[in-house]
């Protein structure tokens, strides 16, 4: 059977990884009929957009967009699947972490009948030992608070059937998350574990605080439970502040013994208080969401393409 490929490259500020990723991709992709490897400048400051520009001038197979500005990274892969043609889509980041000797057996598995081919990180002690542990702890978080099983240690290595990215450039979300996306939009799925490589050049552009960012983002784009849970701490609180006042006006009644100081008041009004700000971010979170949606505004800017 015949049919096209096309290989979707987030890439920010990857100038030194262009060349290395492309030719382990044509190598390996020498062997299927290749609809395009197309990469999405994030808004690099770099040079990125330039060796792109060069690279397409020498294969008519590479194409690129190049954002107007920096609009992350699950917005550049969402445009990357917007701009594809092939028969199967493949996503993968440009740093070489993720092999592209897996990709065999990503298009293997998809013609067995599957509909989406997700990739699960192994070798996690490879990893530091931070990032095992937030990486843990965000997965577990993500269970119990969605209604979507993202799968512990997934990534952004996937293929997707045709059907699977027409239905997925449906979507005009600002506030995007990919990894809950796919499990959500159901069709036939199946995983399969990789080791990721080192990064071939560059250093990372997750930060812990945008790290702390993507997966706040995740857990509200795809539940309201923290709400639900700020109501029942609300409840919490109202009922233990209610039998403490209770005691305080039995000792006051019935008792010569005096009453707690200052510092009992202070300690509680000050954990109240974090309380009633934590709910309120949380609750913020959404409304501006909601902000943001409502505007309407294209998701994102393409500066240049070759499309």
């Amino acid at each position: 059977m015949r049919f096209l490929v096309s290989v979707v490259l987030p890439c920010y500020n990857e100038k030194d990884n262009i060349y290395a990723i492309y030719g382990q991709l044509k190598e390996v992709l020498s062997r299927y009929s290749v609809a395009e490897i197309l990469f999405v400048d994030d808004g690099s400051t770099d040079g990125t957009a330039e060796v792109l520009k060069d690279l397409a001038a020498r294969d008519s197979k590479v194409k690129y967009l190049s954002f107007s500005r920096n609009f992350g990274h699950q917005i550049a892969l969402k445009a990357g699947i917007d701009h594809t043609t092939g028969d199967c889509v493949i996503t993968m980041d440009a740093d070489l972490q993720h092999p592209p000797s897996l990709i065999p057996q990503l298009i293997e598995t998809w013609q067995s009948g599957f509909d989406v081919v997700n990739t699960i990180r192994g070798n996690q002690k490879s990893l530091p030992v931070f990032k095992r542990i937030s990486s843990a702890l965000f997965y577990r978080l993500a269970g119990k608070l969605t209604s979507v099983d993202i799968g512990f240690a997934s990534a952004d290595y996937r293929l997707l059937d045709r059907k699977v990215v027409d239905a997925i450039t449906q979507f005009n979300e600002n506030f995007l998350f990919i990894r809950g996306l796919i499990p959500w939009l159901g069709f036939r799925q199946t995983s399969i574990p990789f080791t990721p490589n080192n990064r071939n050049a560059g250093e990372t552009k997750y930060s812990f605080l945008k790290m702390a960012r993507f997966a706040l983002n995740g857990i509200t784009s795809f539940s309201i439970k923290p709400l639900y849970i700020s109501i029942g701490l609300g409840a919490v609180i109202a009922a233990l502040a209610f039998v403490y006042g209770l005691y305080a006006l039995y000792i006051y009644l019935f008792t010569n013994d005096a009453l707690p100081g200052w510092t009992s008041i202070t300690a509680s009004v000050l954990f109240i208080g974090g309380i009633q700000l934590m709910v309120l971010g949380i609750i913020g979170i959404y409304l501006g969401k909601l902000f943001i949606e409502n505007k309407r505004r294209p998701v994102y800017v393409v500066a240049e393409k070759n499309l």
